[in-house]
């Protein structure tokens, strides 16, 4: 005779809810999923950065004097480089400067070469007035407003559903949850064009017809560039997690 399964009884706000054994591994299971697909590409992307930034003398120089090398190459006459925040490395095309953050401005690694060549692509993008480099100016500021809208919704709804007399739905909570996130994710998926662009179409043609590292080390600076590709989207898939962190920019 076969032993009976245990369910659990949950009553709440009327309704009986039945948990069963294999519910709770559904749900471990399902978490497990999330947390791998909003946590897992940010998580690789750091992985990536950090497992090539050991220091490498037998590289001509360090990611800061690429950057100034590749400017002088390319005539990029209005760019110039300066150090930023740690993990900040962007280009800025509203004033024209390729901001490293310190590890890469001064790292000699394979990390810092592939960072600075593809913060100095965008800015050669910039420079030819290529349409693929205005993806950026044309959709994040779009996304930045829409997700503060989202987020203030987010904390504001059970307020709003008291002055409004609307019954506060938990459906409706998770779906502006939802919605926030996925507005950051699909915002930085319609600019990841011109992340690919950076790092594919400009900084991995120029490395790998120059002299600047062993044609050996291409592969894991392809891994490198891909990362560098990926890191905005990454992060708009870890923010998914973290919607309160919008209001403190």
């Amino acid at each position: 005779m076969s032993e009976p399964k245990r369910v659990k009884v949950i009553v709440f706000n009327g309704a009986y809810f039945v948990i069963t054994k294999r519910c709770v591994m559904l749900w471990i299971l399902g978490i497990l999923l999330f947390l791998v697909l909003f946590c897992g590409p940010h998580l690789w992307v750091k992985f990536t950065l950090q497992r090539y930034a050991k220091k490498r003398d037998d590289l001509p120089g360090s990611g800061g004097e690429l950057a100034e090398h590749l400017i002088r190459r390319f005539e990029l006459h209005e760019v110039s480089v300066e150090t930023t925040q740690e993990g900040q490395d962007h280009f800025d095309i509203q004033q024209h400067k390729v901001r490293l953050s310190p590890s890469v401005f001064n790292g000699q690694s394979l990390t810092a070469v592939a960072v600075a060549s593809h913060e100095v692509g965008h800015a050669i993008a910039h420079e030819r007035q290529e349409g693929i480099a205005r993806l950026r100016m044309r959709y994040l500021p779009k996304a930045v407003f829409l997700q503060r809208l989202a987020a203030g919704l987010l904390i504001g709804w059970p307020l709003l559903s008291i002055l409004l007399h609307i019954p506060y739905a938990v459906v409706i909570h998770a779906l502006v949850v939802g919605i926030s996130g996925l507005l950051a994710v699909f915002v930085q998926l319609a600019i990841l064009p011109e992340e690919w662009d950076a790092s594919f179409h400009k900084a991995l043609p120029i490395l790998a017809e120059g002299d600047y590292l062993p044609k050996e080390d291409l592969p894991k600076v392809k891994r490198i560039l891909f990362a560098c590709a990926m890191t905005y989207v990454s992060a708009a898939l870890l923010k998914m997690l973290f919607v309160w962190r919008w209001f403190k920019r």
